[in-house]
């Protein structure tokens, strides 16, 4: 027997030393250690000495939750690692990839515009990977016919785009980012080769100009009085309409020698004024729900059968071709029941008994076979009325085919509707890590980071995000998760024998927590106790009336939906809550980044859409931290390990991790060239740093406070939270020099009359004045030190309105680039008020 060939291994974890960032650590936390001991002494052991002044109490209290942030982030950054992952390995191994349900969330066609939508699907659609293991599913929580015709002709525009993508190699994906630089290949081909390509490209750029035209110029009411697929989008309202389902490419419809690409499924839930949508996290669930409901129940592989007469009365096959093994009577009756139900296959005992005879007679032909062979005839199963049972006709030639998996597949990926694909190869360096590991726990998910193209040079407004939080969070972009896991599946019960799992859930438990539809609790049983590589057939036209069923506002009531189940519930934040999930039932996690980065987005621009972005952030994050899905509840109570935990403290103490000012002047410089180092050892400018170093000061002056109280009024039951979309533009690159300045503006801090600004603006009126009334005092008092302040002063309210210029240029600004009256208005009537109460005190 020959030997079995060793795979070779997929990944390699890499361990990356932190020797001389370990010893800045214990540095900075030996001084912080020593200051607090020395507030301690002072405050505490004061004996018979006057009680001290109520400001050393608050400076003992901020220098202790600094302490405490610092060992959190040590904690975090102890012993990081990189994964290296080797796609072109999985090169022998096609054959067992994965089926990928890839999910596109957008919600509003205003502030995300369909444009984007479309390119990021382009992406998708285009990625290297076999086309029939793939379907995009894009969830429209806007339900927006201009985001449904956007992606319908893009669906038609793929038709030309996936071809080209694969002939010529090209390396990024997304058409709007391609074509907005000069035609470029990445080898040197010959003449008459390059000329070719170019022809194709300026043909292709071409098609998209006008792909481009007629997405533009859609109109939301000229479309819905076309009608045809558009009819169901009369009078739906955004907060109120059925759920529409449009299939707008169907994977089958590929011919043999055509170069397929994944199917395509458009999705707007319902939604009515009665029911809580639940933001993001309900939408996912919506898509999870539906796309597992999509597909059969995944059987063993054999022979083919086709469609024909009914077996019974009221049973019908499916339209579709469905695959038994009917390598026992046992294995046959049991595909049997699986598709059917359990009254069929007590009725179809005579259709196993002659599965068996047609396999028996195939012999092992059927396992030689592979997909891509061609065959003069196919083992059938024709039904005989005549005498209630089916007869096997077995030809010389068998056929075996592995059909398109469309959907219920093993492996998800989500991503925002502005992140595109920018790694053809990015689910190939994902199923290194998902396929790579000796026991999967360790891969529960997967995370790519977030990146940004068309960024802003030198990170003017601190949301690009390259030095903070990589490792082992859920991002909610550009993530891989195992449907399993999200079900809520637990790596303990799994037992050593592959597609078995000890204590799998019954039938009734499954029905209690995912509703009453029995597709989906089959389908889900399919994938709890499946073969990752199991490949079930879906005919998703024939299914979408199922799929609309568990769409409804009201399936999920008494379910487990939300909470043990899917995406979870309760925060704004949701994807961080549901990795939190996910590591609390003892799933790992594991973090790639790949070379061209795998995913870009684009980040707001601007001070509303910044500032609103970073309120929403903070919102969730304090929502989970005062809820009993406090990470340190899942530490004493699941099995969230305490590292993670302190992990997750990172995240939602984060807003509140500043620095106080009452540091001594070598721990804030301490503090801060630590800072500054880590961007530079992230190849990040000088500039860039400043500028997020100050970002960070405003966005806790504003969006964190703003954030804070708004979860304090849903504490106590006065407010509700609000999802605030943020806005994604379509960067168009300009020569011109109107583009040049545009340019050059865009980093500029904008401005609106949202609540946001009252309180930076604020601190900056009161350092403004502080400082003004200190030099005035120091001119006037300069015999009389008890008059004037000292350099501390100085030098702490200097450097808080250095953080701040962007408001004291707000101040002169006109348009959107000046603070309105309002705004100043109400920070100087707080200012009034704050000098007034110290006055007193």
């Amino acid at each position: 027997m020959a030997s079995t060939k060793k795979k070779l291994q997929l990944q390699e974890r890499v361990p990356l030393g932190r020797t001389a960032w370990k010893l800045a650590d214990l540095a900075v936390l030996s001084l912080l250690l020593a200051l607090l001991a020395h507030r301690a002494t002072s405050v505490l052991g004061s004996g018979g000495d006057p009680p001290p002044p109520w400001h050393w109490l608050a400076a003992l209290v901020c220098e202790g939750w600094f302490t405490l942030m610092w060992l959190l982030n040590m904690n975090a950054k102890w012993s990081p690692v990189r994964f290296d992952t080797f796609p072109e390995r999985l090169a022998e191994r096609m054959d067992e990839l994965p089926a990928v349900d890839m999910f596109v969330t957008t919600a509003d066609p205003e502030l995300e515009p369909p444009l984007v939508t479309a390119n990021t699907v382009l992406s998708l659609l285009a990625v290297d990977y076999p086309a029939h293991k793939l379907a995009c599913y894009v969830s429209d929580d806007g339900c927006s016919p201009v985001t449904c015709y956007a992606l319908r002709e893009a669906a038609e525009f793929a038709r030309l785009w996936v071809p080209f993508c694969k002939r010529h190699g090209v390396g990024v994906r997304a058409p709007s980012v391609y074509f907005a630089s000069d035609p470029e290949r990445g080898s040197s081909p010959a003449d008459d080769e390059q000329a070719e390509f170019l022809r194709d490209w300026a043909a292709m750029k071409s098609e998209y100009e006008k792909l481009v035209t007629r997405i533009e110029n859609a109109d939301e009411a000229s479309l819905v009085r076309q009608g045809g697929d558009f009819a169901e989008f009369l009078d739906a309202e955004r907060k109120n309409h059925p759920t529409i389902i449009k299939v707008l490419w169907d994977n089958s419809k590929s011919t043999p020698g055509d170069v397929g690409f994944p199917s395509l499924i458009y999705v707007a839930r319902e939604k009515n004024p009665r029911y809580h949508h639940h933001f993001k996290a309900g939408a996912m669930n919506v898509l999870l729900a539906a796309v597992s409901h999509s597909a059969p129940t995944p059987l063993p592989p054999a022979i083919w059968l086709r469609p024909c007469t009914p077996l019974l009365a009221g049973l019908h096959p499916p339209p579709e071709f469905r695959r038994f093994a009917p390598s026992s009577l046992r294995a046959a009756r049991q595909a049997i029941s699986a598709a059917y139900g359990l009254p069929a296959a007590r009725q179809a005992a005579s259709v196993a008994s002659n599965l068996c005879a047609a396999h028996q007679a195939a012999g092992a032909a059927s396992a030689s076979l592979r997909p891509a062979a061609t065959h003069r005839s196919a083992t059938a199963c024709r039904y005989s009325p005549s005498r209630q049972r089916w007869a096997a006709d077995v030809p010389p030639g068998l056929r075996t085919r592995v059909s398109a998996l469309l959907t219920n597949a093993p492996i998800m990926l989500n991503v925002d509707c502005d992140m595109f694909a920018n790694n053809p190869k990015v689910i190939l360096h994902a199923m290194c890590l998902l396929m790579g590991f000796d026991d999967e726990v360790h891969s529960g998910f997967v995370q790519a980071p977030q990146k940004f193209y068309g960024a802003i040079k030198d990170d003017p407004f601190g949301n690009q995000m390259e030095v903070k939080f990589k490792g082992m969070f859920y991002a909610g972009t550009g993530c891989f998760h195992r449907r399993k896991v999200i079900y809520g599946v637990q790596p303990a019960i799994r037992d050593l024998e592959p597609g078995k799992i000890k204590g799998s859930p019954s039938y009734k438990e499954l029905h209690a927590k995912l509703g009453s539809s029995r597709e989906l609790v089959d389908s889900s049983r399919s994938i709890i106790s499946g073969n990752l590589f199991s490949a079930p057939i879906a005919n998703i036209p024939c299914r979408i009336e199922a799929a609309k069923e568990v769409s409804a506002c009201n399936y999920e009531h008494h379910t487990c939906w939300g909470h043990e189940v899917g995406w979870v519930y309760g925060s704004l934040t949701e994807d961080i809550l549901t990795g939190q999930r996910i590591h609390s039932a003892a799933w790992r996690s594991a973090y790639f980044d790949t070379d061209p980065p795998a995913f870009l987005g684009s980040a707001p621009t601007g001070g509303p859409a910044s500032l609103t972005q970073y309120k929403r952030w903070t919102t969730g994050l304090f929502e989970i931290l005062l809820s009993k899905n406090n990470p340190i509840l899942s530490s004493i109570l699941e099995r969230l390990e305490f590292r993670q935990c302190l992990g997750y403290l990172v995240v939602y103490l984060w807003p509140a991790s500043e620095p106080s000012f009452i540091v001594p002047l070598a721990l804030f410089l301490m503090c801060n060239i630590y800072d500054f180092m880590e961007y530079m050892d992230c190849r990040v400018s000088a500039r860039a740093w400043w500028n997020n170093h100050r970002m960070q000061r405003i966005y806790s002056a504003s969006a964190w406070i703003l954030a804070f109280l708004t979860v304090l009024l849903k504490t106590l039951g006065l407010s509700e939270t609000v999802f605030e979309v943020t806005r994604n533009d379509q960067s168009k690159p300009d020569a011109s020099e109107a583009g040049a300045e545009a340019a050059a503006d865009s980093g500029r801090f904008t401005f609106d009359s949202s609540p946001v600004f009252i309180l930076p603006t604020a601190l900056t009126i009161l350092n403004i004045v502080a400082i003004a009334v200190g030099a005035w005092r120091v001119v006037c008092f300069a015999g009389a030190a008890e008059f004037g302040p000292g350099a501390g002063e100085f030098v702490c309210c200097g450097w808080m309105v250095l953080c701040f210029w962007p408001f004291v240029r707000g101040f002169v600004g006109k348009g959107s680039y000046g603070i309105p009256w309002s705004v100043t208005l109400k920070a100087g009537m707080l200012v009034f008020a704050f000098v007034h109460f110290c006055r007193r005190i």
